[in-house]
């Protein structure tokens, strides 16, 4: 770690986004870590943990792509002022369902599509103003893998708490807290100073808009390639998140803090990837980092799979969660580095669909193959595959990005007035 580790820092708007964000999420997490664990309490069902994923992530598959238009359309200060004031809604009605009602897991899974929907609008509002809120734009990577390091210890701390006022107040406490978060991320966003925003007149309609995303996807492959990859992952790796309560409760014998405690291991892994992440110096190949981060993330998905020894569980779930966050930072670095300001939010739209919507697929996939093999052998079949899509994107990520450097030269030999950063 050294001084450029916190450059972003010097971005007062960026400054105060982190800090409120930082609360939010634990908030965030303390909710996620709740839902599931009640859900599995109630139904005893790993396929049931699955559709509460499903239930959560899939409307961002779906309403992702208007939420990049909304993104690249108006102003995304406002829209992301609108989604977090209508998460503490979406928090607020969980706490009265909880606590004041004789609620049913459906009601909750509705209540968690609510929250899918708000998010799908969000995330690209959220994620393009980033580059706007950091003054020097080559201390954008170093912005976003702080928000993962963010991110990451609200997964570590999020879980902990979770556990602990779960077991001592119940469910309805963790989602209050959740609700009482949001208060800390509005706070900030209305602090924040940004120039006033020029509307820009619209004459296509939000389909096309769109769709001019996904053409100037196939133009980058470096990008359109990464967003695949990611997809990848997310459908068939990521998802391992949804056996953790059968680990907790059925492997290692445990209860809500047994649950809180894997969940924090995972944070802690990834709290260190960020770290890493953050200290890299200007120009690394991030194309090999993504590799090598997800050949760890494979193994430690292997190595934790079996694994009956709860510490050492412990330990290569903090391994699987340092390739995780990593593999995931930098194609968010990839990407936003790489995208045109005009195209930014259409593409984080992509990079939503792909992260959030494959996920609950996935979850729904690993929660049905767990019922036929087990939760251990299809985590170790997780981890054999993360580690075969690295070996298979890397190839192509390589013969890729040199041919779009061959044609960025050719189309400044041809036009030098040309914006190679578009």
């Amino acid at each position: 770690m050294n001084i450029n580790t916190f450059k972003a820092f010097r971005s007062r708007n960026y400054s105060l986004y982190f800090s409120g964000q930082s609360v939010s999420l634990i908030g965030t997490h303390m909710q996620r870590t709740a839902v599931y664990w009640l859900i599995y309490v109630q139904t005893h069902s790993a396929f049931m943990l699955g559709l509460a994923v499903f239930a959560t992530q899939f409307p961002s598959f779906l309403f992702s792509p208007l939420g990049g238009v909304i993104s690249d359309r108006y102003n995304r200060y406002r829209v992301m002022l609108v989604t977090q004031g209508a998460s503490l809604i979406q928090a607020t009605l969980l706490v009265v369902l909880v606590v004041f009602t004789h609620y049913t897991v459906w009601e909750i899974f509705a209540l968690s599509v609510v929250l899918g929907v708000i998010n799908a609008i969000d995330v690209p509002a959220r994620q393009s103003m980033v580059h706007q809120m950091v003054k020097k734009k080559e201390d954008l990577p170093n912005a976003i893998a702080l928000n993962s390091s963010m991110a990451n210890l609200a997964r570590l701390i999020g879980p902990a708490i979770s556990g602990i006022v779960l077991e001592k107040f119940g469910a309805g406490t963790c989602f209050l807290m959740n609700a009482l978060s949001f208060f800390a991320v509005i706070v900030s966003i209305l602090l924040m100073r940004f120039p006033e925003f020029i509307p820009q007149p619209h004459t296509k309609k939000a389909i096309w808009e769109f769709k001019e995303g996904w053409t100037y996807l196939k133009r980058m492959p470096s990008i359109g390639f990464v967003i695949l990859l990611l997809a990848c992952v997310s459908l068939i790796a990521l998802p391992f998140i949804t056996l953790l309560p059968v680990y907790a409760k059925v492997i290692f014998n445990g209860n809500a803090s047994t649950f809180g405690f894997l969940n924090s291991a995972i944070g802690l892994g990834a709290i260190g990837g960020a770290i890493f992440l953050a200290s890299l110096k200007a120009g690394v190949n991030l194309t090999k980092i993504l590799f090598i981060n997800l050949v760890i993330f494979g193994a430690g998905l292997v190595l934790f799979s079996h694994m009956t020894n709860f510490p050492l569980a412990l330990f290569f779930a903090m391994l699987s969660g340092f390739g995780m966050m990593s593999q995931t930072t930098v194609t968010n670095t990839i990407i936003q580095t790489r995208s045109s300001a005009a195209m930014r939010g259409r593409v984080i739209s992509y990079f939503a669909m792909a992260f959030f919507g494959m996920q609950p697929l996935g979850g729904l996939l690993i929660g049905t193959v767990s019922q036929y093999i087990g939760a251990p052998n299809t985590v170790l079949a997780e981890g054999i595959a993360a580690i075969l899509i690295a070996i298979i994107f890397y190839s192509l990520l390589r013969n890729d990005i040199l041919k779009e450097k061959d044609k960025i030269k050719l189309v400044e030999l041809e036009d030098p007035s040309v914006d190679t950063n578009q």
